[in-house]
């Protein structure tokens, strides 16, 4: 059974101070440390914070938002694998829609973030998803294929590939108004794991985890989280409130 997965990404938010009053305020109840993994991937500048703060809450674990594919070299502003580990965080994401739309990612280039991940000992969170224009042109699976297999099935040959975490994210659904509904979560998150099925067999599909990342709060995740085929979730900005991040994460139990 793949354990459930509530991750938070703080984008460009957050300070070393924000860090100490948050894990003041968040908390998960007892018991479900064991059942489910918890991720925070703050800016690169508050990782120190967390690492030295997340003490108090150990069962948070901790993740960068992106790396660069080389371990060290002339690469200024860059962060490599190794670094991140040296910095405590255990994940990373990669491919996210912004890194793609903003920093014109290509398949190739999460391909190598991933790789690399990888092979430093990093959990890669491999993000893919579709542009409203996409969607409503029906080209939701088509888009969701090129980017599976070009990020990912380029590597099949990795005995460790079924460690890697994927993410759908929507991205008509994220900070538009609009809202993904927890059906067309599952038929997405469903769709990636046919993909990866067909390319790595059933076992390595059924061990990766598939997290839905769009406009998650409070208010939705217990209808997503009920769906067959998502593992959990990659939260944006209700993952900066501790208070509705707690509920997120404890999703389910009525909280």
């Amino acid at each position: 059974m793949r354990k459930p997965l509530v991750a938070g990404n703080w984008k460009m938010h957050g300070t070393s101070e924000t860090v100490r009053t948050y894990l003041e305020k968040f908390s998960v109840p007892p018991g479900l440390t064991e059942e489910r993994e918890f991720l925070i991937c703050p800016p690169f500048t508050a990782l120190a914070a967390w690492k030295e703060h997340g003490r108090s809450k150990p069962y948070v674990m901790l993740g960068g938002q992106d790396a660069h594919w080389e371990e060290k070299g002339a690469y200024t502003g860059e962060v490599s694998p190794g670094m991140l580990r040296d910095a405590g965080c255990a994940y990373c994401i990669v491919g996210h829609s912004e890194r793609r739309a903003m920093f014109h990612e290509t398949d190739e280039m999460v391909n190598r973030k991933m790789n690399a991940l990888l092979g430093a000992g990093l959990t890669p969170v491999v993000c893919v998803g579709e542009t409203l224009a996409q969607r409503e042109a029906g080209e939701t699976e088509s888009v969701l294929r090129t980017q599976v297999e070009g990020g990912i099935l380029t590597s099949k040959g990795r005995p460790d590939l079924s460690r890697i975490v994927m993410a759908y994210e929507p991205v008509w659904a994220i900070g538009t108004g609009r809202t993904a509904t927890a059906r067309q979560a599952d038929e997405a998150c469903g769709f990636i794991r046919r993909l990866l099925r067909e390319a790595l067999g059933e076992a390595a599909a059924a061990s990766v985890r598939i997290l839905y990342g769009g406009s998650v709060k409070g208010a939705n995740i217990d209808e997503l989280m009920a769906q067959p085929e998502v593992d959990g979730v990659l939260v944006g900005g209700a993952s900066l409130d501790p208070d509705e991040f707690s509920r997120i994460a404890a999703y389910g139990t009525g909280r």
